[in-house]
Order: structure tokens, then C-alpha cells, then sequence
């Protein structure tokens, strides 16, 4: 008999067959199999594992959520946060820099910023709209933390198969998020990430190693509507 999750649940489905709940250390395989899952394009020595796992946990136990199965307790997806502060007059950078090579152990208790690290679902959990309910973890923690909001470098991960396909004057990256951003064509990630409130702040060349989106990352921003400008 499977045994629902003991854990806590911060939200759940509509239909009540999901919850999301903060990630624990008995988690970690599993955490690490669903970031194998969710990136297979991803270099390897990008990729998080469970030590990786283990210590944002332990650094910043708020900010890593799970999402659950309710009828079977098994991890299906999830995602990383720690806070920082943001220059955003430069907000180049590189994703394993931003994260501390995984480890978040930059994490800053007192930024003033979300710092979204990753998020996750399996393969055969997609469709059920469960990237948005970690999504709205995460602005509830932002919410409760009374931060500013939340930024990402978020993976425009069509772009790599739609770069090699275009015509040769509409493979930039600028225009491909544009288009994505007006709904003229539909990224994995990005549209997923507009459709919640972000807004694109820049390109991030040579974000990551990770060939579905040529290495870029987009810096997008999703502001708290409780904290004053």
C-alpha cells in the first residue's frame, strides 16, 4: 500500500492530487532524477545531484520546494531558490556563478531578491500545469518574505532546434524571445514563464552549457505587487 506524504503540504491541485511541499533530505535521489530528466541536454557538470541537493536544503530549507503525488507520495517535480540582491545595471552572468556551482551557499539572508535556481517535472507529469504551482510557491514565499520579486535566467529551450530551422534573418535570439513573448511561436520554458508574470530583461550569452538554447539564458523579472516601487 503506498502511504501518502507526511510533509506538510504548503499548496495543492485543484483536483487535490498533487501538493507542493518544502523539499527534505530524504528527497535528494529523487530531486537529482528529475533534474537528469528535465535537462538531458544540460552539460553534466551543470547538472544538480543529491549532495548539490542536500546542501540547498540545508542553506535555505524555505526556498527549495517538492512537488508530491498525493496517492503515491513520489517526487514528480520541483524547484531551487535562494535570495540575493540584484545589480540589475549588470545582470550578466553565468548560471553556475549565480548558484555557487549548485551549491547555493551564497545564498544571502538578507537580499532582497528570489533567485530562481531551477525548476523541474518529469517527463510523463507534464501537462497537468504543475510547473505553475511551484510557481505560485514561490511568489507566496516572496509574498511572506516581503521581497521585491523574483528573478531567472530562464532557458529559452526551443531555440537551439528553431535557430537551425529559421531563415537566416530571423535565427536571434532577440527576435525568438519576441516572438515568444507576443505568442507567435511557444517555447518549453519561456512561455510557461511569461504566462505567469515575467517580463524579459536582457539576453545572458554564454549563460550555460545546454545546446536546445544555444547557451543563452534570458534575465526575466516577476515583481511583488506588495512592495512599493
Amino acid at each position: 500500500m503506498t502511504q501518502p506524504p507526511q510533509t506538510p503540504p504548503l499548496l495543492e491541485s485543484t483536483n487535490s492530487k498533487f501538493v507542493v511541499v518544502q523539499s527534505g533530505l530524504e528527497m535528494v535521489d529523487a530531486l537529482a532524477h528529475i533534474q537528469r530528466e528535465s535537462f538531458p541536454d544540460l552539460s553534466p557538470t551543470e547538472l544538480m545531484r543529491a549532495e548539490h541537493y542536500a546542501s540547498q536544503i540545508s542553506v535555505f530549507p524555505e526556498g527549495q520546494h517538492a512537488l508530491l503525488e498525493r496517492s503515491s507520495g513520489k517526487v514528480v517535480a520541483a524547484s531551487t531558490d535562494l535570495r540575493a540582491r540584484v545589480d540589475f545595471s549588470h545582470y550578466q552572468h553565468r548560471y553556475m556563478d549565480a548558484v555557487d556551482n549548485n551549491y547555493i551557499r551564497n545564498h544571502d539572508p538578507s537580499g532582497d531578491w528570489l533567485y530562481g535556481a531551477d525548476i523541474g517535472v518529469l517527463p510523463e507529469f507534464r501537462g497537468f500545469k504543475l510547473s505553475s504551482l511551484l510557481y505560485q510557491a514561490r511568489h507566496a514565499l516572496i509574498r511572506r518574505l516581503k521581497l521585491r520579486g523574483h528573478v531567472a535566467g530562464a532557458m529559452p529551450k526551443g531555440y537551439g532546434a528553431y535557430s537551425s530551422t529559421a531563415h537566416p534573418g530571423e535565427r536571434g535570439i532577440e527576435q525568438y524571445v519576441f516572438k515568444v513573448a507576443r505568442g507567435e511561436i511557444s517555447d518549453p520554458v519561456l512561455s510557461v514563464v511569461f504566462k505567469r508574470g515575467y517580463a524579459p530583461y536582457g539576453i545572458i550569452p554564454d549563460y550555460l552549457e545546454d545546446a536546445s538554447c544555444g547557451n543563452f539564458g534570458v534575465f526575466v523579472v516577476w515583481r511583488n505587487p506588495e512592495m512599493t516601487r
